[in-house]
């Protein structure tokens, strides 16, 4: 239901200043009261990095048309960032859990749960036991995922118990942001629109694609030399993403 309703305050003659009243639809409101009580029940606090996106533009440019036609599914972003936090993950622990009244809770898998914008707002489906996943088997379970939030039919047992939230702001043009952590996860990145820009490499300035990334996370279970070691541990894995995300099969599929 709408209403239009006069504005406050006097208007020039001729000047339009009609408001409208809309009623939230409930998934909003939820999301709403969700996101309030993050804010008052964390101690949520922000650290920032950037990732040089070439060797993944390379990769990307060399092999997408091959995988496209071998898996049928496209080679993004995504999935060399998915298997960047679950590397990273591996290293910092404590940043793969969260807090049960005065326990916490590690957990052995990485369930990553991947921010999709769909019809009815934005949906968090999981990516289970990502840790385990090639960049093939990303992909394709993105791809799935993302179908089923554009369609209506993601269910609810598909959107619960990730572990760690990847959210990209990139693909809408943002540059930078404070991503809010998805309860009860303790931490969440946030990726953000490549940008060529000149970085002083060896001396030399080179333009390179770089992109800002953020680490939103909760301070009562993570400790800020382990939320920077983690994000520096995933600038290193998009740097240098053969050394540190592909092994001999990885490799071996793509060719490289």
């Amino acid at each position: 239901m709408t209403a239009s309703v006069p504005a406050m305050g006097s208007a020039p003659a001729g000047g339009n200043r009609a408001q409208t009243t809309t009623k939230l639809s409930v998934l909003r409101r939820k999301i709403a009261a969700r996101l309030v009580s993050v804010k008052n029940e964390t101690a949520m606090l922000t650290t920032f990095n950037e990732v040089d996106m070439s060797e993944i533009f390379r990769i990307r440019k060399q092999y997408k048309e091959e995988f496209a036609a071998k898996h049928g599914i496209g080679l993004g972003f995504m999935s060399f960032f998915t298997k960047a936090v679950t590397r990273a993950l591996k290293l910092y622990p404590d940043v793969n859990a969260s807090i049960d009244g005065d326990f916490k809770i590690n957990y052995d898998f990485a369930d990553i749960s991947i921010a999709v914008s769909g019809p009815k707002g934005l949906m968090v489906p999981v990516l289970r036991n990502a840790e385990n996943m090639t960049l093939r088997g990303v992909e394709a379970n993105i791809k799935d995922l993302a179908t089923k939030v554009r369609d209506g039919k993601i269910t609810v047992d598909e959107m619960t118990g990730g572990t760690f939230t990847i959210t990209n702001g990139g693909t809408f043009g943002s540059m930078l942001s404070t991503p809010i952590i998805n309860p009860p996860q303790s931490a969440i990145l946030g990726m953000h629109n490549i940008l060529q820009r000149p970085m002083a490499i060896d001396g030399q300035v080179v333009i390179r694609p770089m992109m800002y990334v953020a680490m939103s996370y909760d301070h009562r279970i993570i400790d800020g030399k382990e939320s920077v070691g983690f994000l520096v541990a995933v600038k290193e894995a998009i740097d240098n993403p053969v050394e540190f995300l592909m092994d001999g099969n990885e490799r071996k599929a793509l060719e490289l």
